[in-house]
């Protein structure tokens, strides 16, 4: 079958909509664009399948806008297909670039489908979770059973995977020496696969097959970091870098086949280890965009850790991680609700906003003058639209000063009519205008 990825059009020197498209919202110029994902330092998840369904394209890349991905899906305990259709909206709603459906409990091609149907941004899975839900015991997890599951998703029009091929057999007793061992969902089950049958990790051996299906669909790779830290203790240790040098390597054959790859990166990092680890893996996967969870900057902010995580996202935004994988208040303690999907995705829209203004990119710091331009005119209609989420900036400012009336007002309830600085600095800009004119005048005169 004739390879059309977008990687495969850009190495040809051919623009394709999406690489257009692409460069229209990032504000850069489409050869740009085309380059740098011929080169693997951006991708465009866009299976056929999805773009055929109203897929509006976008880029990851660590040279571009930092992007956030919101995970969700339903689980043995919790299987509301309407539920996980509402976390959508709001993801939606409030900016998400891409998702990713976790769901282990129900009917998982349905709960899929109704999701990429419902989603006009790219789709990830974690399709080890279907795998597993397919056979009786773990250990009987074949390789057919891989392939078999991998094409189905990429069929219905999956944009990106999550593929645990890193984690080899001789790394397991690398991480037995941590705190948490393994805290990756997929990379414990492969842990698991390993240990039962003695065998190497299905998806390395399998991982050229796998890069056959994914090319037939333009599905992208988000390589799995199967031996992520799962506490700052645990943070760049010999089994998180072991795991990382191998997806370097498969980077590498991805590439051969004209597969896009993305490189999961690490959830609990303390904030001073953040740098090196976004440029360890930078080097060590030939400048594949790294797609990082949080990183948490400590462990005791349960019930906060989207606020704990929020801080490392912004450092490793600014450090080149390419998307930030957003994490909830209910991390660590439960499946989230809306709520809680919207709680997250704010802390690291900021947090993705903040790393772009540090680099510099295209139409960032202009969004922040704007804001600024408009507080200090007490526009606050025009301040309420410039927010990530203007009706709760718009509530929070009418609690105390309901009404029409307070709305035209150059002050709030923080300082009141006499305290406000800008108000001061208005009159005393006027007063300092009224002088300049009238020394004109009586110059004049």
């Amino acid at each position: 079958m004739s390879i059309r990825t977008q990687m495969f059009y850009a190495r040809e020197g051919i623009v394709t909509p999406e690489i257009q498209r692409v460069a229209e919202k990032e504000g850069f110029d489409t050869e740009f664009v085309r380059r740098e994902v011929a080169e693997g330092t951006l991708i465009i998840p866009a299976n056929v399948n999805h773009l055929s369904r109203g897929l509006n394209a976008m880029g990851i890349g660590r040279n571009i806008h930092c992007k956030v991905n919101v995970n969700f899906g339903t689980s043995p305990v919790t299987k509301d297909l309407q539920h996980e259709l509402r976390k959508l909206e709001v993801s939606l709603k409030f900016g998400a670039d891409t998702v990713m459906d976790l769901s282990t409990g129900g009917n998982l091609t349905k709960i899929r489908k109704e999701v990429i149907d419902h989603s006009p941004i790219p789709v990830g899975t974690v399709p080890i979770y279907e795998m597993i839900e397919r056979v009786s015991d773990l250990s009987y997890l074949t390789e057919s059973d891989i392939l078999d599951v991998i094409e189905q998703q990429a069929k219905q029009g999956v944009d990106y995977m999550t593929i645990h091929a890193g984690l080899l057999k001789e790394f397991i007793p690398l991480a037995q020496k941590r705190i948490t061992k393994i805290v990756s969902r997929g990379g414990g089950l492969i842990a698991h696969w390993i240990t039962e049958t003695g065998k190497q990790n299905p998806f390395y051996t399998s991982f050229d097959k796998i890069c056959e299906i994914f090319k037939k669909y333009d599905v992208s790779f988000s390589l799995g970091d199967g031996l992520r830290p799962g506490c700052i203790n645990d943070a760049s240790d010999e089994a998180q870098l072991a795991e990382l040098r191998v997806l370097g390597e498969l980077t590498l054959r991805a590439w051969k086949n004209d597969v896009q790859v993305m490189i999961e990166g690490p959830g609990h990092i303390p904030v001073q280890q953040i740098a090196y680890n976004m440029k360890i893996e930078e080097r060590l996967c030939h400048g594949a965009p790294f797609y990082v969870l949080g990183p948490l900057v400590t462990d005791i902010a349960a019930g906060y850790d989207h606020t704990a995580s929020a801080i490392g996202a912004a450092i490793a935004g600014t450090f080149g991680a390419a998307m930030l994988c957003y994490i909830t208040p209910k991390e660590h303690l439960g499946l989230p609700d809306e709520e809680d999907v919207k709680q997250g995705l704010i802390a690291y829209k900021i947090a993705a906003h903040a790393a772009d203004v540090a680099r510099e990119l295209p139409n960032s710091k202009e969004w922040d003058n704007e804001m600024s331009r408009a507080r200090f005119a007490f526009e606050w209609n025009k301040q309420y639209s410039l927010s990530i989420d203007p009706e709760t900036a718009q509530n929070y400012h009418d609690i105390t000063l309901p009404g029409e009336y307070f709305e035209s007002a150059e002050f709030c309830s923080m300082c009141g009519p006499k305290f406000c600085p800008m108000a001061a600095m208005k009159k005393i800009d006027g007063m300092t205008l009224n002088k300049k004119q009238n020394l004109k005048e009586a110059t004049i005169h």
